[in-house]
C-alpha cells in the first residue's frame, strides 16, 4: 500500500541538517518554510540565497518545489520539498510590482498581515480592525492572477472575512485552530472557518502551544477529536496541518519574530512577560520525527484512512496543484 503524503504548510525552524535528516526520517514529504517575518525586499532575497546554499548542501535530502508536481518529483527521489512563504507582506514594500517578482524567487504563500496594521490589512493585535485597505484589494487581485496564495493567518476578523470575499482564488489560513476549542486571540472564529471552507480555502492546524488548548499539556486526544470535530463542521477535504514548529529557535528569534523594527519595547503577542521565550512543545509533537503521532491519533478517533491521509498532506497536495500557478480565465 502505498503511503499517504505528509505535508506541514508552516515551519519556521532553526534550520539544519538534523532536522533535514529528521524531516526524511519522520517520512515528512513537503515543509512550508517562513523566509520573511519583517525582512525587506533586499533583506528577504538574501533568505533566498541561504536556501539555495542549503539546496546545493543537503541536495539528497531537500529541494525547492514551486508546484504540487515538484512535490511529487521530491518524495519521488526521497528528498522533502520546500516551499517559500512570507509571514508578513514586507518583501513587497509598498510596490505593487514586487509581488509577481516574489512569486518569480519561489514564494508560494503571503500573509497580507503579521500581528500589526499593514498596507495592506489589520492584524489581529490591533484594537480596531479597518478591513482590507485600497493597497490590499490591489495586492489581491495581483496575488490572484500570479498564484501566490493569500494567508490570513495572523489577520483580524473582518479583514480576513474580506480578504475571502476580496479574493477570486480561494485562500489559506497556514496555521490556526478554531476559536471554539481554544479561546486564543490568534485562533479564528466558527464564522471564519465557514466563510474559509466554503470558499474552497485551507485551513493548517496548529501545534505551538499558545495555540492549543492546554498549551505545552495538551493532549493528543483533545488535538486530534478538535480536528474530528471540525471535519464534521467544515467538511474534511479542506483541513490539513500546518504546526508552526520553531524547532531548535533560541528564544531571542520571539524578539525578532513579534518586535520587528517596530518597536523598542518588548511585545509579548500571544505570552506574557513570564514565558516571553518559545513554551515546550507538546511530548507527542516535539519535531518531525513525531508525525506518526498524528497519524494515529487522527485514526483513533475513527476518522477513515482516506479522510486521515487527507488532513496529513493529501488535502494540501489538492491545494497547490489549483492555487500555486497563475489565474486561469
Amino acid at each position: 500500500m502505498t503511503k499517504s503524503y505528509r505535508i506541514d504548510n508552516l515551519q519556521y525552524a532553526n534550520w539544519s541538517e538534523k532536522i533535514f535528516r529528521e524531516m526524511r526520517a519522520g517520512g515528512v514529504d513537503a515543509v512550508h518554510v517562513t523566509i520573511a517575518y519583517h525582512e525587506t525586499f533586499r533583506e528577504m532575497v538574501l533568505q533566498v540565497e541561504r536556501w539555495n546554499e542549503y539546496f546545493l548542501r543537503y541536495g539528497d535530502l531537500i529541494c525547492h518545489a514551486r508546484t504540487g508536481d515538484d512535490v511529487r518529483a521530491a518524495r519521488a527521489a526521497g528528498k522533502t520539498a520546500i516551499i517559500f512563504g512570507y509571514q508578513n507582506p514586507s518583501p513587497i514594500e509598498d510596490d505593487l510590482g514586487l509581488v509577481e517578482i516574489c512569486h518569480t524567487l519561489g514564494a508560494r504563500f503571503m500573509q497580507l498581515t503579521y500581528n500589526n496594521q499593514s498596507f495592506l490589512a489589520t492584524g489581529c493585535y490591533e484594537a480596531e480592525d479597518t478591513g482590507i485597505t485600497r493597497m490590499g484589494k490591489q495586492v489581491i487581485a495581483e496575488m490572484n492572477r500570479v498564484g501566490l496564495v493569500i494567508d490570513m493567518s495572523h489577520s483580524a476578523e473582518r479583514s480576513t472575512l474580506e480578504a475571502i470575499e476580496q479574493s477570486s482564488r480561494p485562500i489559506a489560513i497556514t496555521h490556526a485552530n478554531p476559536h471554539w476549542w481554544h479561546a486564543a486571540l490568534r485562533n479564528k472564529s466558527d464564522e471564519v472557518i465557514k466563510a474559509l471552507t466554503q470558499s474552497g480555502g485551507m485551513i493548517g492546524f496548529s501545534l505551538y502551544p499558545h495555540h492549543l488548548a492546554g498549551a505545552t499539556d495538551c493532549t493528543l486526544e483533545s488535538f486530534c477529536e478538535m480536528i474530528a470535530e471540525a471535519a464534521s463542521r467544515y467538511g474534511v477535504k479542506l483541513l490539513g496541518i500546518g504546526s508552526d514548529l520553531c524547532q531548535d529557535q533560541p528564544d531571542s528569534v520571539v524578539t525578532w519574530m513579534r518586535n520587528g523594527r517596530w518597536t523598542r519595547e518588548m511585545d509579548y503577542g500571544e505570552g506574557s512577560a513570564s514565558d516571553a521565550g518559545f513554551p515546550p512543545q507538546p511530548s507527542w509533537f516535539e519535531g518531525n520525527l513525531h508525525f506518526d503521532n498524528i497519524e494515529n491519533g487522527l485514526k483513533a478517533t475513527g476518522m477513515s484512512d482516506e479522510d486521515v491521509a487527507g488532513v496529513m498532506g493529501e488535502n494540501w497536495l489538492r491545494f497547490y496543484d489549483k492555487n500555486f500557478g497563475p489565474e486561469t480565465t
